[in-house]
């Protein structure tokens, strides 16, 4: 080899050893940067309150900007044996202490939330606890996915061979309170093929088929440690939606007698066995709403933001989901789509960088539950063009302190 060149790979050999303690410093920096993250308690109070809940409440269809037509009747006209579109629900609210005294105003970021239960948050190598009261008149509870629990903070009552000492969290008696605490360790956090966050859920399991369509269900998110800013948000994010879609079962609701005297003109006319009737309380519901009443306002988001949407499903048979967007697409499962797949209580994760302003369409794929009304609309706003966006929103809702849901 000739001398010139051996020198040269000397020279070469010694540069890159001289740069290896940066390197490794470098590496170890980064490392200590995410380790950083001390993990924490996130405390929750959250009650389960009964209210009023009207899932059409503009009372007419806002994808057609029309009254509601005979399809659409079937199941959103009040008469002497129709209850309409509001019934009495039990719903997940959050308090902000534990007295339980004061609602906590949900932000405008959750307005879309509807007849869901408040976020619950937290990052890997947390603590949850939630501190639930129930406020209804029957026995209710908390029963989360994904997290880790003992049996007594699992809220599901069952021949689990555990004694009276880890029952009470299973079934909360009205008026009761009890402190639910989870552990949040890595295989609760994002796997593999997940971004910086993934979603789970909550809902009473005390009777788990009149709870639900009762409506006791809400979302959890965990967010990657070293990708959580303070609040437990995914740092990579710039907005987030929560979207259930359900066939929520009025028939089956605790509440379905009550609903008949409150509601229905001629009470003692109803025929609870009556197919018509039957269907008529079966609200093909997105968030709580139905035929494109979930406030436009409250899923507007700006071209270029980066999006993130959390889906559900619940329900029995009848609930196969294929939500689909309009105008935009979604990597979801690792894969670019318009459409995803849920069934009764499954969750899907779909990243969205919407790039086409305007007021898009946002349904379940299936035929009868489009007919039926399983439809809202989202809007994407161009940042750079005020005023865009096709701004068109109703401004209804069921809201206690906001025009546009429960707080």
């Amino acid at each position: 080899m000739p001398r010139a060149v051996l020198l040269t790979l000397v020279l070469a050999l010694i540069a890159v050893l001289s740069m290896l303690p940066g390197l490794i410093g470098s590496a170890a920096d980064t490392f200590a940067a995410k380790g950083k993250y001390v993990p924490q308690l996130r405390t929750y109070y959250i009650g389960a309150d009964e209210a009023d809940w009207n899932y059409a409440p503009s009372g007419s269809n806002q994808l057609t900007g029309e009254p509601f037509d005979e399809t659409a009747a079937v199941f959103t006209s009040q008469g002497p044996d129709r209850i309409g579109t509001t019934y009495i629900k039990s719903l997940y609210r959050e308090y902000t202490d534990s007295s339980f005294r004061t609602l906590k105003p949900r932000s405008a970021a959750d307005q879309h939330l509807g007849m869901l239960g408040p976020v619950i948050r937290a990052a890997v190598g947390d603590t949850i606890k939630v501190v639930f009261k129930n406020n209804l008149d029957r026995p209710a509870a908390v029963h989360v996915h994904g997290v880790f629990y003992d049996k007594a903070n699992e809220g599901a009552p069952y021949n689990d061979g555990t004694g009276p000492a880890q029952k009470g969290d299973d079934a909360v008696a009205p008026g009761g309170v009890y402190s639910y605490s989870y552990q949040v360790p890595d295989r609760a956090g994002p796997g593999p093929m997940d971004g910086s966050s993934v979603m789970w859920m909550y809902h009473s399991h005390t009777d788990e088929v009149g709870d639900d369509y009762a409506g006791l269900v809400g979302p959890m998110v965990i967010t990657r440690a070293e990708a959580a800013r303070a609040d437990g948000t995914p740092d990579d994010v710039d907005r987030e939606f929560f979207v259930q879609f359900k066939v929520s079962d009025e028939n089956a609701s605790p509440y379905l007698r009550r609903n008949i005297q409150r509601f229905a003109g001629d009470p003692g006319t109803v025929d609870t066995a009556n197919e018509e009737f039957v269907e008529s309380n079966l609200m093909h519901s997105v968030n709580g709403y139905v035929f494109g009443n979930l406030p436009l306002e409250a899923m507007t988001m700006k071209k270029g933001e980066r999006v993130r949407w959390y889906l559900m499903g619940m329900g029995t048979e009848v609930d196969l989901h294929t939500p689909h967007w309009h105008g935009s697409t979604v990597t979801a499962l690792g894969m670019r789509t318009d459409v995803v797949s849920l069934l009764p209580a499954t969750m899907v994760t779909a990243d969205m960088v919407p790039d086409d302003p305007g007021t898009w369409l946002f349904h379940c794929h299936v035929n009868d539950h489009i007919t039926a009304g399983m439809l809202v609309r989202y809007r994407v706003l161009d940042a750079g063009k005020p005023g865009n966006g096709n701004g068109n929103g109703n401004g209804n809702g069921n809201g206690n302190n906001s025009h546009t849901g429960h707080s």
